[in-house]
């Protein structure tokens, strides 16, 4: 039975897949699909990236239309910097928790108490907060974004847990927003403790939205893309993985000979799994959901996005 229901997912996932590269010719689109979606997603985008990567492209693109495998506020990055082109994503509900926990009115009323200080926003937040903020980071660029800015105080938001790594690569005071990412944040030092007596030839390659006490036992620290290419190039044949499980499909896809074993098994996003190979056809066929990003934050937050841009090409 189990054989006969594997057959029929494969049978209808490529008749999927066939609709999909009929749909992309017929609205000139392109799947961009974070490093977090499912394999299925990965397996037919046209770049896969983390976040940064993946604004590069939608910045870039001639493409009308930008499918972002992702969560809502990757939507409204490519919209913001692709202000003329279509943007759909596959499922709206696709919310991330972090950049909720920082809101307009808060950071206001922080810029109010620190007139002096420079506001850094981590590209996952929302819009309406990218366009109260002076230049956006991602993990990959947050420390050299930090050292461009001119001034020796920066408010730094949403995620406490990235902001306490940066804070060890700077000297500039930092005002630390309380959020974090509820995926990251479970990874525990226990957690690593039992993997490592578990894999003990292995290293532990961790992201820095992690936990710090998580961060300080990793043998290297990084970005989601700085973790494969880490891995890729690595000596090690056995790998810990401390971020989001999806990464799981690039790192064998990179390194089959390699052995990854992910740190917990709660390192799974939701709301990055929402998405599905059924769901990205369907929105290429309804082209809906679109993003809206009105005009007035679109202007306001693409400027905090450019300059970013701009820092990490310098």
């Amino acid at each position: 039975m189990e054989a006969l229901a594997l057959e029929k997912k494969a049978e209808r996932d490529a008749e999927l897949r066939e609709r999909l590269l009929q749909l992309k010719k017929e609205r000139n689109a392109i799947i961009l699909a974070h490093y977090y979606q499912r394999d299925e997603i990965q397996e037919v985008a046209d770049f896969r990236g983390d976040s940064f990567l993946l604004a590069q492209k939608a910045a870039q693109t001639d493409a009308d239309t930008i499918v972002f495998c992702g969560v809502h506020f990757m939507g409204e990055s490519a919209k913001i910097l692709a202000p003329n082109k279509t943007v759909i994503i596959p499922d709206e509900r696709a919310g991330c928790p972090m950049a909720d926990m920082v809101n307009v009115d808060g950071l206001r009323r922080l810029k109010e108490k620190h007139p002096n200080a420079k506001v850094v926003t981590y590209i996952n937040s929302s819009a309406d907060v990218k366009a109260e903020t002076d230049i956006c980071c991602t993990s990959a660029n947050a420390v050299k974004v930090i050292q461009s800015v001119d001034s020796d105080e920066i408010i730094w938001v949403p995620d406490k847990n990235l902001g306490h790594y940066v804070q060890q690569h700077t000297d500039k005071k930092m005002i630390i927003w309380e959020g974090y990412c509820n995926t990251h944040d479970m990874l525990t030092v226990k957690d690593v403790f039992e993997m490592r007596a578990k894999y003990p030839n292995a290293q532990f390659v961790v992201h820095p939205e992690c936990r710090p006490e998580v961060v300080a036992l990793g043998d290297f620290v990084g970005s989601t893309t700085a973790i494969i290419k880490y891995c890729k190039e690595s000596d090690c044949q056995e790998f810990i993985v401390g971020t989001e499980d999806g990464t799981g499909y690039q790192l064998r896809k990179d390194s089959p000979d390699k052995s990854f074993h992910f740190a917990s098994k709660y390192l799974v996003c939701p709301n990055m799994k929402v998405n599905n190979l059924k769901k990205l056809v369907n929105c290429l066929e309804t082209m809906k959901p679109q993003i809206y990003v009105p005009p007035a934050v679109a202007d306001r937050a693409r400027i905090s996005l450019e300059r970013m841009l701009q820092v990490s090409s310098s």
